[in-house]
């Protein structure tokens, strides 16, 4: 009875921890680029009291008679799978299958050939873009954004592959104004953005008016392109709050790989943020059978506290 009890107790506990992450699930239903978690059980330890013993040729062999103690928590997984892109418009972008935007809350350069796995870079599903008033490119908890930078030179725009840095505009004397920036185009002149969009490969340009020998003229500016990173095992990485990721070189996510949208690896869609991928009907029903069987816990201690009542009232 007090085994059974013991049991009981272990599948209270099991079974409220996958509420929770049921209960978590679905609380974030509609919170973009949220991934789903799965929970699995698996059986406690077991009391041995007779062992399996082979069949001689004078005697019986036996199958183990074992007694176990409830169940416990398996494994909490993640759920990987890309959602339905929502389009919501303006400077955001979704990524079309695998693959994380890099971000960061301090500047560094990374050169080629280095690890990102070693300069705890934030990944993030949710493109969700602005520029800052220092023009750099900035996400929706104002980390820089990481790609390759653009330079303009010989009349045509370049992308820098050797080197990640935050994406900013390509200037760098920034007056502060939101949108002003001195700029080499030509001879150096004060450009007034008029807007920042985004394209399939990752390329952020902003469209520019400037006066030039008293006349206005207008040109593109690129800004650069983003960077995607994939991993081996994306469900390797671990979810850091916030719709942030982290990753390191003793995870279990495998080699990183950055490059830009496109070729090997995904496009993107403009102006699209990826949703949810939780799926309601599979967290109600998984929260109805995870009810019932915490209900079927509590009976069992309910059971066997009446027998071990019964128990002791037979001294009397």
């Amino acid at each position: 009875m007090l085994r059974a009890m013991d049991s009981a107790v272990a599948g209270l506990r099991a079974h409220q921890n996958k509420m929770d992450v049921v209960g978590h699930n679905i609380a974030n239903v509609n919170t973009f680029g949220f991934k789903a978690q799965t929970y699995t059980f698996k059986e406690a330890m077991y009391q041995t009291s007779t062992g399996s013993t082979g069949g001689t040729a004078t005697a019986a062999g036996g199958n183990a008679a074992q007694f176990g103690y409830g169940a416990l928590m398996g494994t909490i997984g993640m759920d990987m799978t890309a959602s339905t892109p929502t389009y919501v418009g303006g400077f955001n972008a979704s990524i079309s299958g695998d693959g994380f935007f890099l971000v960061k809350a301090t500047k560094e350069t990374i050169n080629e050939g280095e690890d990102i796995k070693e300069k705890d870079m934030l990944l993030t599903r949710v493109g969700q873009f602005s520029l800052d008033s220092n023009g750099y490119v900035v996400d929706g908890d104002f980390n820089f954004v990481y790609g390759y930078a653009a330079k303009y030179e010989n009349d045509q725009w370049t992308v820098d592959t050797t080197k990640l840095v935050p994406l900013r505009m390509p200037s760098d004397d920034y007056d502060g104004t939101p949108g002003s920036v001195k700029f080499e185009y030509g001879d150096e002149d004060v450009l007034i953005s008029k807007g920042v969009n985004i394209n399939s490969a990752g390329e952020i340009t902003v469209k520019a008016e400037y006066e030039k020998n008293g006349e206005k003229q207008s040109a593109v500016l690129s800004l650069g392109k983003l960077a995607v990173a994939t991993f081996q095992n994306p469900n390797g990485v671990t979810k850091a709050g916030g719709n942030y990721y982290t990753t390191n070189t003793s995870d279990n996510a495998g080699d990183g790989a950055v490059g830009v949208p496109g070729g090997p690896n995904p496009d993107l869609m403009t102006g699209y943020v990826e949703a949810s991928n939780v799926d309601l009907a599979k967290e109600f029903a998984d929260m109805i059978t995870t009810h019932r069987g915490f209900q079927s816990n509590t009976k069992m201690i309910t059971v066997s506290d009446e027998m071990l009542s019964d128990l002791v009232a037979m001294k009397r």
